[in-house]
Formats: structure tokens, sequence, C-alpha cells
């Protein structure tokens, strides 16, 4: 599954993990070594996250239940409490600076796509 910035028709990711059960959701990146430059986790519901035992920094864009970006987050380092949003529903941790790389910004729309995406299907 493909992330896509609606508003901008560009993808931010093009493989997304939906972590919706109590073990995923628990579990998150934990334990990672690091995260692949073209790889997100989605968490929901998920109002706030934290990035206590993480290894490395992420970006995370924090959605409301329509998967409009209510709040954003860059470089979040490891052992870190994130911020909470209002209307929080729930959170994409992307690789850190993906969030630059991409010009994700607040009030934007993403949609998730099912399958692999040629770039040049998007734009």
């Amino acid at each position: 599954m493909a992330v896509i910035n609606l508003d901008t028709n560009q993808i931010i990711v093009e493989e997304v993990t939906r972590a919706d059960k109590f073990w995923t959701r628990f579990k998150g990146l934990m334990g990672r070594k690091s995260i692949p430059d073209d790889f997100a986790l989605h968490i929901v519901p998920c109002p706030s996250i934290h990035t206590f035992f993480m290894k490395f920094p992420i970006d995370v864009l924090y959605l409301d239940q329509n998967n409009q970006v209510i709040g954003i987050e860059e470089n979040l380092q490891p052992g870190k409490l994130g911020k909470r949003f209002s209307g929080g529903h729930s959170v994409i941790e992307l690789p850190a600076g993906k969030v630059a790389q991409t010009e994700v910004a607040v009030g934007q729309t993403v949609v998730f796509v099912e399958g692999k995406l040629s770039r040049r299907a998007v734009k």
C-alpha cells in the first residue's frame, strides 16, 4: 500500500504497513535498527506517540478521521514524547527527512492506495 498526498498527487512512500491491532500498535517501530527510505507505519487509532526504545529519528504526520494532516513533527529523536493534536485519529511514522523531501503540509490530505505505483502514474 502507498501513501499519496491528495493535494499534490505526490507519492510520500510506496510501502506503508497498517498497525491497527493492540500488539502492532504497541510495538510500532521499536526493535528495528532503521527504517527504509520508502517505508511508513500507519498507526490507527493513535492520537499521540512516543519514540522510547527506538534507535533512529522519525518524521510524524498526525491525521484526523478524514486523513487530513493536522500536525507534523520532523526529526523526532529516540526517547521523546510526540505532541498531541486536537482531533488526532491516527499517525504516519516516516523516515526522518521525508516530510521536507515531499513537502507535506498541515491542511493537506493523504490517501492510502493498494498495490505498487509507478511514480509517473500519479503525476
